[in-house]
């Protein structure tokens, strides 16, 4: 694989998964997180990782992790952002300000951030990615879900914003250079399930979710997609791969 690429978020199940896949396909790693041990755990477990303890929430942090990934690793080809969680209330009224606070920081101004830190390495890089992972939800909220759905959509659209910006930059009307070759794009799903809440609920089945594996396996494909093909698009892994997405 030969590319840079940094996932924020790194230490959940889903960033492990992804970390794993992406240094065993060759590819130098940045696994980013505020929980410094899980951080240090992780870099040690695999080859092509390096650690780095970061609070995403926090413009100035992320600027300066960007130079610090910049000078070891070399210019970063692909941004995975995997920071978030969920809150829910009961009825509109019970979404609280404490659990939208959480919501907007965690999911969208840690998005924000690291797009806008790592956005001119991604335009730049010719196989350049940026992806998010999204909830069915977004699209069809519930009640009792109404900020994480409300967040999820804003972070949405700010990952198709950054792609309206790539569109315009490599092969647009503004500024037409080569083919495009840098894509943002949004993964959707239901649910992310691994073998930690399996084991720990083994009686649920758990239908509509998807393994964090399959997450790990398309976050690797999208880097050997024809990027104007997946640029600003929303591809669903609700059946246990990921559709939509050129063969």
């Amino acid at each position: 694989m030969g590319r840079t690429v940094v996932v924020a978020g790194s230490t959940s199940a889903a960033g492990a998964a992804v970390v794993r896949t992406l240094s065993q396909a060759g590819a130098r790693v940045a696994a980013v997180d505020i929980l410094e041990d899980r951080v240090q755990e992780l870099s040690a477990a695999y080859d092509n990782v390096t650690g780095y303890v970061c609070n995403l929430a926090d413009l100035q942090a992320v600027e300066d992790l960007a130079a610090s990934v910049r000078k070891d690793l070399g210019p970063v080809d692909g941004l995975i952002h995997l920071v978030g969680g969920w809150r829910g209330g009961t009825g509109i009224k019970g979404q609280t300000d404490g659990d939208w606070d959480f919501l907007h920081t965690s999911v969208l101004t840690t998005l924000r951030n690291t797009s806008r830190a790592f956005y001119d390495d991604l335009a730049a890089s010719p196989v350049g990615r940026l992806a998010i992972v999204s909830a069915q939800s977004a699209s069809s909220p519930t009640v009792d879900g109404a900020a994480y759905a409300a967040v999820k959509s804003a972070a949405e659209a700010w990952t198709l914003a950054v792609a309206d910006g790539f569109r315009h930059l490599q092969g647009g009307n503004e500024s037409p250079l080569s083919a495009q070759h840098s894509a943002a794009l949004v993964f959707v799903v239901k649910a992310l399930v691994d073998d930690r809440m399996r084991a720990a609920q083994p009686e649920r089945k758990f239908p509509g979710f998807t393994d964090v594996g399959v997450l790990a396996d398309a976050v690797q494909r999208i880097f050997g997609l024809d990027a104007e093909q997946i640029n600003g698009q929303r591809l669903p892994l609700t059946a246990g791969h990921l559709v939509g997405a050129p063969a």
